[in-house]
């Protein structure tokens, strides 16, 4: 790798211009001018387009102008020591030390890590003040060589910390924070804030871990440190990579830049967040997370459970959506719309009906747009497998063997079978040992061709017709079921819903009944029982505790869960779980097998009565959808009643094991169900 910066990227005291884009143009002059970019004015645009959309003036006289440029040859540093400074929109005032920070589009990860190391040694005072009193080019070559070498001690490395003082203790002990920061371009301001919260937690005694997400690609935190965790921190441009290992958690966000700025206030506002049970919580599934640059040090089954899980995550909002526009165009056009929108669309139009009325139209509309919705299922479900298990290169291959599946009839099965083994495909030949010069192909075009040729041809050729089969026998085992046969499937489903509130258990009960819908609206009106049971138990955790704590026995819940108690009656009624998480979280082994209780008995009393969803979310206000409603409420309030007084009798005459404060791997986590709301 060559140099990073050479003594003709250097300006020392030179007048660059009156502004900040006079700067930007200057810098990237020097660039052009040493043959290290094609075009001095695209990479100026590029940098000017970053600078727009977020300052990059920093706290202490520091600009970090930078962007990603399909101009530039090699990664770059210029830089500029400025008399007078310019404003580059610190709160501090105008900046004097400026580096224009140059990388290519398709920039290797050894460049970028470079870029990173630079970026924290700016938060050392020594490296700044080396810059002002450097003499030469030379010097300052010097002195950004040895910051990029790792020759100085990283500003990262925290010093031993201080005693916390009471503000910053949570139950008596140092309060545990998680942090994830990452910007645009993930070079520079992502690890500055990382280095700035890391040394602020050292300074107030709080147990501060950061997980900076850049673009030469990051360390996962490891999952008991997040669980243990009792707020997280996100300081972010840009999505946090797989947020849903962070699920259920108190959550502050702030941009990155904050991170740097101010991170003591950020400290504060995350104890803060984790002592308020009203707080905002990272939404999701706990259980869906990561991918093949988050797994390491996993074993490879648990790999690939996660992928499962982040592939059912994705795939529910296709589901929830197409579900609920599908019951809409029901609720216009009647039931035999699934048979004439079509028709209805070929030969009509908004401005010319014909013998078609406008709600009937506005029906086919609905449920064309919801069926079409349907026909992604088994593609996300198998694309984000595939990510799940090889991040970005294994969505394409993933999609594609997805919709194979979906081809031979494979359905939600083969989904899961394609998926892996697009992940699988992706994830080796991500990790490939290939020349540079093709290492820019690999994402968009190598994993894609191979990864799709061995996925999908091999459900094409040898698996997709078995899958097929299986799929078959399995829809008419279901059609063949009766008297106590249903009732017992429906005792499954409800227990499985209950069981861990969005963990493994219940999303496999949840996508069984979502990955079948299609089927059942066709016409198999076994797969829209399941469907009704399935929503019916899922509804039964957040309104049992409702009931239990602000009706049946107050005096056995604290204030807080009181509150919660009260929204609990609304999140119940709309089909999400995430309204019984603090009750369960806090008294893991009463809750929760209480809630099991009462979803049993709805799932089972749903089966026996017969009911039918043919929406997959909304609870009580997708009434429209659902045959029998009034039976489908009389399933869910026996169920809520059974699990209500149950958990009262438990917290009143069972006593609480040491165990009982310890929270549940999935008691943090958002149901799938409210992924979607």
């Amino acid at each position: 790798m060559s140099e990073i910066i050479t003594p003709a990227l250097v300006s020392l005291d030179e007048s660059l211009g009156t502004d900040k884009r006079a700067v930007i143009d200057a810098l990237a002059a020097r660039v052009a001018a040493t043959g290290r970019a094609t075009d001095a004015a695209a990479l100026a645009a590029d940098a000017w387009k970053r600078e727009q959309t977020d300052e990059t003036g920093l706290p202490g006289g520091i600009a970090i102008p930078h962007a990603k440029s399909a101009a530039v040859r090699e990664a770059t540093l210029a830089f500029a020591r400025l008399k007078p400074g310019i404003d580059f929109g610190a709160d501090d005032g105008p900046a004097d030390l400026v580096f224009l920070i140059a990388a290519p589009d398709t920039a290797a990860e050894e460049h970028l890590a470079v870029l990173s190391q630079l970026a924290r040694s700016f938060m050392r005072e020594d490296f700044t003040a080396g810059l002002r009193s450097a003499a030469t080019a030379e010097d300052v070559v010097a002195l950004v060589t040895a910051a990029v070498s790792g020759a100085a001690a990283p500003a990262a490395a925290p010093a031993a910390a201080a005693a916390a003082d009471s503000a910053h203790l949570i139950d008596g002990r140092p309060a545990r924070i998680v942090a994830v920061t990452a910007c645009a371009t993930g070079i520079a301001h992502t690890f500055m804030a990382a280095d700035a919260l890391t040394a602020q937690g050292g300074k107030d005694g709080v147990d501060l871990i950061v997980e900076p997400q850049g673009s030469s690609g990051y360390k996962a935190l490891d999952p008991k440190i997040i669980e243990a965790a009792d707020a997280v921190i996100f300081a972010v441009d840009v999505d946090v990579r797989e947020p849903q290992r962070f699920a259920g958690k108190p959550v502050v966000r702030a941009s990155v830049k904050r991170g740097i700025e101010a991170p003591a206030q950020l400290v504060a506002e995350a104890i803060a967040a984790a002592k308020n049970p009203n707080a905002a919580r990272v939404s999701g599934s706990a259980a869906a997370a990561s991918t093949a640059t988050s797994g390491a040090g996993e074993s490879y089954g648990a790999s690939i459970k996660r992928a499962l899980l982040t592939g059912v995550s994705y795939m529910i909002p296709f589901v929830a959506g197409g579900g609920l526009l599908i019951a809409l165009g029901f609720l216009l056009g009647g039931y035999t719309i699934a048979f004439d929108a079509d028709k209805i669309l070929g030969a009509s139009t908004l401005w010319n009906l014909g013998d078609t009325s406008l709600i009937v139209y506005l029906g086919a509309v609905l449920f064309k747009i919801g069926a079409l919705s349907f026909g992604f299922l088994v593609p996300a479900l198998a694309g984000y497998i595939a990510y799940g298990m090889a991040d970005r290169p294994g969505i394409a291959p993933g999609f594609v063997a997805g919709a194979v599946a979906g081809f031979m009839g494979a359905g939600f099965l083969g989904g899961i079978v394609g998926g892996l083994l697009a992940g699988v495909a992706a994830r080796w030949l991500n990790g490939l040992d290939v020349p540079r010069w093709l290492r820019g192909l690999m994402p968009v075009v190598i994993i894609p061709l191979l990864g799709s040729i061995f996925a999908s041809g091999l459900m094409l050729l040898v698996l997709g017709g078995p899958i097929a089969w299986l799929t078959k026998a399995l829809n008419d085992w279901l059609s063949g079921l009766s008297g106590a046969g249903v009732i017992i499937l429906g005792i499954i489903l409800g227990l499985m819903m209950c069981f861990d509130l969005g963990g493994p258990v219940n999303k496999v009960a949840y996508a069984f009944a979502t990955g079948n819908l299609a089927a059942g609206i066709a016409g198999d009106e076994r797969y829209l029982q399941i469907m009704a049971a399935v929503m019916a138990a899922g509804m039964v955790p957040p309104l049992a505790m409702a009931l239990a704590s602000t009706v049946i026995d107050r005096k056995l819940f604290t204030e807080p869960e009181r509150e919660n108690g009260k929204a609990a009656w609304l999140l119940g009624a709309a089909f999400i779980s995430e309204g019984a998480i603090p009750f369960a979280a806090a008294d893991i082994f009463r809750v929760i097998p209480s809630m099991m209780l009462g979803g049993a008995v709805t799932g089972a009393l749903s089966m026996a009565f017969a009911v039918t969803s043919k929406a997959p979310h909304g609870g009580v206000f997708v009434f429209f959808a659902i045959d029998n409603f009034w039976l489908w409420l009389v399933a869910i309030a026996a169920g809520t009643v059974v699990a209500a007084f149950s958990v009262v009798a438990l917290k009143r005459f069972a006593r609480r094991g040491s165990a009982a404060n310890e929270g549940m791997s999935g008691a943090n986590a958002v149901s799938p169900e409210a992924v979607s709301a």
